[in-house]
């Protein structure tokens, strides 16, 4: 005869624990049984000694074969003219387990030699965990383990008397037994296992009797499945792994984002990874937020999907790095052709002469593509590729629609957007992601100087926050949050990215088939979800924050209402210079805005009344020269700035 199957005999169940070893998620094996691996040093030990006693009381002793049991069995069999005894020994039921079989006479004989060989392969530790690994339970369920969490929702580390004779009695009989189909028949088949325990004195009386008054099971428990699509990924075949998931952090995060998700359409996910920035450990993680969801079974951590503005601290970052500019450098936010390419603010209104840290903070276009363009758009994206984040560039492959970069015009996950922001809060140094205990600590790749990384995470910390969510730096006792938001075109995703000293979130919001949601941009259905987790979320050590430079742009900082003083130019302000690139009613022409109470205004230039297009005042100058720009409200109260234009041509880099 051939030997043992033991390798099919250790095939089951994938299961996935927390960072502690707490149950996470398991997976079926073949026509979805549920079957854990049983472990020894994790079971009651008065269920294995009262199993033993019941099912095979010479176990430790016989070689599989416990002949004076069969001796025992054929003797009552023949004075009663029916079995009475059974003679199998648990070997032996783990090999009808393994290879089930008719129960005939030959079938007792080839089970009686297989559990020979089981003896001679395997130590008695090792079969007793293969039995309670396979043992019947029914239904679904094989094993103690499966066992217990279906059926009293827990590990079987602890049982109570009456647990422990339920799973003796059950396998029995597993179909008429199942105490969530037929919760009399089991009792009864309880009871029978208590009262023989309490015949061999195992148990007392006063303990048989408070066992057997306890009412059996009628539900049977879900086998637990905490983030699933999250553990589906970190499975091996037949093993338990150790993810780093923190489980109280990912029910906590799971709670919010399903609160967060009640307010929205059904068509409507979304995806959140919370990360350690000490250890990189990604602590908690939603893949999506719910399978009865528009994709609901797709991992949106791991999609490539448009990141609209939250690269922008990264093309800042590297402009610092190679000594471009600084935090409090000038930059112009004006219409500007690159090439074939011309970007325009969200808004569609420009600031003039801003500074680095206000043209980030409030996430204007035009600046971080001219800052792009200084840079490269090559080097950007050679640059976030060594650090971990792999980007998969949209539309023609030139150096020009690479600018498009700077808007969301590439791919990325949030995976590698995590791995990024991680870097700002870690000095710079980007490591990858740690998603097992087993994992080890990279060294990383350096992204940015330390210092451009403080840089950029001061101006971040100072962002405007969501409507109702008070900055962290506020509140004496939570950490101050940098953070950027992001949507894509079409507002298809809405992102929101930030971190604190201790951890490092980043949240998508969106249709997963790409459908646009119009108006939903990352601040409103991205950010409230970013503020709420880090409510939830140990406190680290707080930091300093960073403060407004005095001189910087009246239309940008947060200042008091001046519209009750009039209207206020947002655009052109007083004194700014305009980059021309052609001239003309063909030239595409600078939108000008402005602040008032009743938002009707009229704009002037050198007296000439300013026309309307689409509801913007669009202002095409036909040369270059000095102009005088005048605002009035529908009071009749006015603003005015006195601006020069110049012919792009006329700077030797016009773009700073």
């Amino acid at each position: 005869m051939l030997p043992p199957p033991i390798d099919e005999a250790r095939t089951v169940s994938s299961v996935v624990l927390d960072k502690s070893g707490q149950w996470m998620t398991g997976f079926t094996v073949e026509d979805g049984i549920w079957r854990i691996k049983a472990d020894l040093s994790g079971i009651d030990q008065r269920f294995i000694d009262r199993l033993i006693s019941v099912e095979d009381r010479r176990y430790w002793d016989h070689g599989g074969v416990d002949l004076p049991a069969i001796i025992r069995a054929a003797k009552s069999w023949k004075s009663a003219g029916k079995p009475v005894s059974g003679a199998s020994t648990i070997t032996m039921q783990l090999v009808r387990q393994i290879e089930p079989r008719k129960r005939t006479l030959g079938a007792k004989v080839i089970e009686s030699f297989r559990a020979l060989q089981y003896e001679l392969f395997l130590s008695k530790q090792e079969i007793l965990e293969l039995y309670l690994t396979h043992i019947s339970y029914g239904g679904n369920i094989d094993g103690i383990h499966a066992a217990t969490l279906a059926y009293f929702g827990k590990t079987p580390h602890e049982l109570s008397d009456a647990e422990i004779a339920l799973l003796i009695a059950i396998p029995q009989a597993p179909e008429a037994r199942r105490p969530d189909l037929w919760p009399n028949v089991a009792k009864r088949g309880r009871d029978k296992i208590l009262q023989k325990l309490a015949d061999e004195e195992i148990i007392t009386q006063l303990q048989f009797e408070e066992a057997a008054e306890i009412p059996v099971t009628v539900r049977k428990n879900p086998i637990p499945e905490t983030a699933w699509l999250t553990a589906k990924s970190l499975k091996l075949e037949s093993k338990s792994v150790h993810s780093t998931i923190d489980m109280d952090l990912q029910k906590d995060v799971e709670a919010i984002a399903s609160q967060y998700l009640e307010q929205l359409p059904g068509e409507v996910n979304l995806a959140m990874t919370v990360v350690e920035n000490e250890t990189m450990a990604v602590r908690a993680h939603i893949a999506s937020g719910g399978r009865g969801r528009e994709g609901g079974w797709l991992d949106m951590t791991q999609r490539y999907r448009s990141p609209g503005s939250t690269l922008k601290p990264f093309i800042y970052g590297l402009a610092m790095d190679d000594g471009l500019l600084s935090a409090s450098s000038w930059i112009e936010d004006a219409p500007t052709r690159f090439g074939s390419y011309q970007p325009e603010n969200f808004n569609r209104r420009y600031y003039g002469a801003v500074r680095i840290h206000e043209a980030l903070r409030h996430s204007l276009n035009v600046p971080a593509v001219a800052v792009l363009d200084r840079v490269g758009g090559q080097r950007f994206e050679a640059s976030l590729q060594n650090a971990g984040m792999d980007l998969v560039r949209l539309g023609r492959k030139s150096e020009k629609a690479g600018l498009a970069v700077a808007l969301g015009g590439t791919g990325v996950t949030l995976n590698d957007l995590a791995v990024g922001y991680a870097a700002l809060a870690n000095g710079g140094q980007a490591r990858p992601l740690r998603w097992l205990e087993s994992d080890p600590s990279h060294l990383g790749q350096q992204l940015l100087r330390e210092d451009t990384a403080i840089d950029i995470t001061r101006i971040l910390r100072q962002a405007p926050t969501p409507e109702g969510r008070v900055p962290g730096w506020l509140a004496s006792d939570a950490p101050p949050i940098a953070y950027k938001t992001g949507t894509s075109y079409g507002f298809r995703d809405a992102w929101s990215a930030g971190y604190s000293d201790k951890w490092t979130i980043v949240v998508w919001v969106g249709r997963p088939d790409g459908a646009p949601r119009e108006g939903q941009t990352g601040r409103i259905a991205a950010a409230p979800l970013l503020f709420d987790v880090f409510s939830a979320l140990p406190n680290g050590e707080l930091a300093d924050n960073y403060q407004d430079d005095e001189d910087a742009p009246l239309g940008l900082t947060s200042v008091k209402d001046y519209t009750e003083r009039g209207p206020q130019i947002l655009f052109p302000p007083d004194g700014v210079e305009l980059l021309a690139s052609e001239f003309g009613a063909e030239a595409r022409g600078f939108t000008f805005s402005a602040r008032t109470i009743d938002d009707e205004v009229q704009f002037f230039v050198n007296e000439q009344p300013i026309e309307t297009e689409n509801d913007r005042f669009v202002w095409r100058p036909k040369t270059a020269g000095f102009y005088k720009v005048v605002a009035i409200d529908g009071k009749g109260r006015e603003a005015i700035s006195d601006i020069s234009v110049i012919a792009l041509g006329q700077l030797p880099d016009p773009r700073f």
